[in-house]
């Protein structure tokens, strides 16, 4: 009867264990979204555009070669109403004589007033998740990065500046990393922010931050018979993709990298401080200490293992990101520990 009892509770502790993980990453903020909140004018009625254009002749001009005013009614998603799709029902402004304070203005509302206007229509693909992105919530509103008006066609999606000059106005210690030595190849024109960052959303990918490395480092993705753990992991353990003064976008350089996971190569904990000949034909070392000594004397000095063995590391393991022999030697040659 007991154990009856026991496994009735047990398929229930299975069925309420998702519920609990996610009451869980709710209390703790690992779940967060941006609340939207769709601003409106009380008591105002809808005009029309051209009733707006009567005013606004500049506006309606550099409307006419915008997307947002070449769109077909079949074509619009939640605004249908010319621009008080996004300024909201205008009766009112025309009846005060155009007072502002009875019109919506899109780059004076809060952040999530604005985004909730743009969200009558932009809501799929790569908007999808824009509640959920560190720019809503950090206060980030459409408006800060796109202008609605413009015709300039050289901007992509409308942005008030080029990428990634636009991103480099709030990133600045992204924008001083591109700087250094080793970079992405953002100041030569071969790729810019939107590479692998959706500014709606999180990274250009479905999957792990790895994944989107791989997209262009695909030498790395394996199979391999021996793996590297951080690689395997998360790329970012051991590269900084903004920039880095090591090479190769390393966080560090070597050996102290590799030494934050491994102790000191057996080789480097060597000394030589003795420099014994090797003994003349004939002759014996004075005591089998001296002799041991004579084994591992290193041609290269009193340091001479602390330098060949605590250098770079991959002097010996070229092939880091995983390989087809033991400890990553560019080739097998025995090299086994």
């Amino acid at each position: 009867m007991s154990r009856k009892l026991l496994q009735t509770k047990a398929k229930w502790l299975v069925r309420l264990l998702p519920l609990m993980l996610i009451l869980g990453a709710c209390a703790t903020g690992t779940i967060r979204e941006k609340m939207l909140t769709l601003p409106k004018i009380d008591g105002a009625t809808i005009v029309g555009q051209e009733t707006c254009a009567g005013c606004h002749d500049d506006k309606a001009a550099s409307m006419a070669g915008n997307v947002h005013g070449r769109l077909a009614d079949f074509e619009l998603m939640g605004g249908q109403n010319g621009c008080e799709s996004c300024h909201g029902a205008g009766s009112l402004h025309v009846d005060g004589g155009g007072d502002t304070e009875k019109i919506l203005n899109p780059a004076k509302l809060t952040a999530d007033e604005s985004a909730a206007l743009c969200a009558l229509c932009h809501t799929s693909g790569k908007l999808m998740d824009w509640t959920h992105s560190q720019h809503a919530l950090a206060d980030v509103g459409c408006t800060d990065c796109h202008t609605m008006h413009t015709q300039d066609k050289s901007l992509k999606a409308y942005l008030k500046k080029a990428d990634p000059e636009l991103c480099y106005g709030c990133h600045q210690e992204q924008m001083a990393q591109s700087k250094f030595p080793s970079h992405h190849p953002l100041d030569e024109g071969k790729m810019n922010c939107s590479s692998c960052h959706n500014a709606h959303g999180e990274l250009n990918t479905d999957e792990r931050t790895n994944d989107l490395c791989l997209n262009c480092h695909t030498r790395y993705q394996g199979p391999f018979v021996f793996g590297h753990a951080p690689v395997e992991d998360d790329c970012t353990i051991c590269h900084n993709p903004h920039g880095s003064v090591a090479n190769n976008l390393l966080v560090q350089n070597e050996p102290f990298l590799c030494m934050q996971c491994h102790e000191g190569h057996f080789h480097m904990l060597r000394e030589s401080n003795y420099t014994v000949p090797v003994p003349a034909t004939g002759q014996t070392a004075t005591t089998p200490e001296a002799q041991a000594i004579a084994d591992i004397v290193n041609v290269h000095g009193n340091e001479g293992f602390q330098t060949s063995f605590g250098t770079k590391c991959t002097t010996c393991h070229k092939v880091v990101h995983g390989s087809d022999y033991p400890s990553q030697p560019l080739s097998g040659g025995g090299l086994t520990r």
